[in-house]
């Protein structure tokens, strides 16, 4: 139950209290928060993981039913000729970047950990490509081990407007948003601040009309409208549909999405000139 904080725009009320009703009234709208990339299970996701760095989720979801169907496991991908995958995962960005990493991914899971993802944080971040952020993601969506909250530029944005962190390191933002969310909240938590910052409380022009929580906002530039649950409702719906307003089709769930898009032929796309690699990008997309 939502236990409402009194506040005026200035005030600067309990950073913990303030957080749990914000997870509360989102949940109203996002009761089981889903993460965007697809995947059918924890190789998948691992991957598609790695691969989201410096790219929108919806690129990766067009780019991984191929790769998988290709390459449906760490020992297929491990063997693969790194060229055949530079050219499956150039959409990416970064591509050869990227390939060099998931193969070599691939090719320590088969001999570090016959093959399987390993439900240990230290050994998922000693995977290359992986991160820390990387290894909370796949941790609490494939496992549901809550080893941190996942803080990507989504989350680092909406807990600074809400006055509850000005840091800018993702590991100092992580380590303040544990010590004020008991751990039982952190994984559906780092899902529904995500997608609040992904489609409501954007980087440019937030919707604070519509936020379902803007009365505890200090950042907000405008007036809600209406009551947060009505609002929370609406945001629930625009989330499902994938940001397109509650009038569209309910985005599929990422396993049904990528069974879909996997049965569907990949279509052909003409091979551009390979273009000069910038330098490597971060773990995390900041």
């Amino acid at each position: 139950m939502v236990q409402t904080i009194a506040m005026a725009k200035s005030s600067a009320p309990d950073p913990a209290a303030l957080l749990i009703e914000a997870d509360d009234r989102l949940a109203l709208g996002m009761p089981r928060p889903q993460c965007e990339l697809d995947h059918r299970n924890p190789w998948e996701l691992l991957i598609a993981t790695i691969l989201s760095a410096q790219a929108k989720d919806s690129v990766i979801n067009e780019i991984t039913p191929a790769l998988f169907e290709r390459w449906p496991g760490p020992a297929e991908l491990a063997r693969a000729p790194i060229e055949a995958i530079e050219e499956a995962v150039k959409r990416s960005g970064y591509y050869r970047n990227k390939a060099k990493a998931i193969r070599e991914c691939a090719q320590a899971l088969v001999e570090r950990h016959g093959g399987e993802v390993p439900r240990d944080h230290d050994a998922l971040i000693n995977l290359p490509g992986a991160s820390h952020k990387t290894a909370n993601l796949v941790l609490g969506v494939a496992f549901g081990i809550a080893s941190g909250i996942v803080v990507d530029t989504h989350v680092a944005r909406v807990a600074e407007r809400l006055g509850v962190t000005q840091e800018s390191r993702p590991e100092a933002i992580e380590a303040t948003l544990c010590k004020l969310v008991e751990r039982e909240r952190w994984i559906d938590f780092s899902h529904r601040f995500i997608l609040h910052g992904r489609y409501l409380c954007t980087a440019s022009q937030p919707g604070c009309a519509e936020c379902p929580i803007a009365e505890l906002c200090p950042s907000r530039e405008h007036e809600p409208i209406g009551d947060w649950q009505g609002r929370s409702e609406r945001e629930g719906q625009r989330v499902a549909a994938g940001g397109e307003g509650s009038s569209a089709p309910a985005r599929a769930t990422p396993a049904r999405a990528s069974a879909e898009r996997i049965a569907a032929p990949a279509p052909s796309e003409p091979t551009p000139t390979a273009p000069k690699q910038p330098a490597p990008p971060p773990e995390d997309d900041f």
